[in-house]
């Protein structure tokens, strides 16, 4: 008999920041002021479940096999998607470049994943240091994009596009040290 997967809160939160892409979608369109500002909170609230549901899943021990495929394909739809709504708002080279980049990177990588693991090389691919603190700037980039306005005398979309070069750039170096970690398996496969 088949094993029903059981839904834990980590796998919940996972869940939530999945619902929550459409409502960020619909609201980066309302036609009232303080939009960006909900669209803010939202991708503020969605980082802060990835967070905590990552955290929650090893403090409580309910990680899962589920929850560990879910977790990222709901990073990636998230932050695809609130880059996308940005290169709309703010279409300049610049951006749309970032946003390319970043998820053209986020693709190939999810492709390399899943073609290491049925290789049985999955360990060479593993997040690195250097890809954790592209998803912070990442983050960090696109809830300050988001809200682009000035925040007390804080250039909020100047230092928003820095932080998204920056994770652009952080991202192509991850990207090579993936392909060069997984390079002896690629050549034989």
């Amino acid at each position: 008999m088949p094993r029903t997967m059981r839904l834990n809160v980590p796998t919940s939160l996972t869940l939530l920041r999945i619902a929550l892409i459409p409502v960020l979608a619909g609201g980066f369109f309302l036609p009232f002021r303080s939009a960006n500002l909900l669209c803010s909170a939202l991708f503020g609230l969605a980082a802060l479940t990835d967070w905590l549901d990552g955290y929650l899943a090893r403090r409580l021990g309910q990680t899962s096999a589920f929850g560990a495929f879910l977790d990222p394909v709901a990073d990636k739809l998230m932050v695809a998607t609130a880059l996308v709504l940005l290169v709309q708002a703010i279409p300049t080279p610049l951006m749309a470049a970032a946003a390319a980049i970043i998820i053209g990177r986020e693709i190939a990588i999810s492709a390399l994943r899943e073609w290491m693991a049925q290789l049985g090389g999955q360990e060479q691919v593993a997040v690195s240091m250097v890809g954790k603190i592209k998803t912070t700037a990442q983050m960090i980039a696109v809830l300050l994009l988001l809200y682009r306005e000035p925040l007390w005398g804080f250039p909020t979309l100047e230092i928003g596009l820095s932080l998204l070069v920056a994770a652009a750039m952080l991202t192509l170096w991850s990207m090579l040290h993936y392909l060069v970690a997984a390079w002896p398996l690629l050549r034989r496969g």
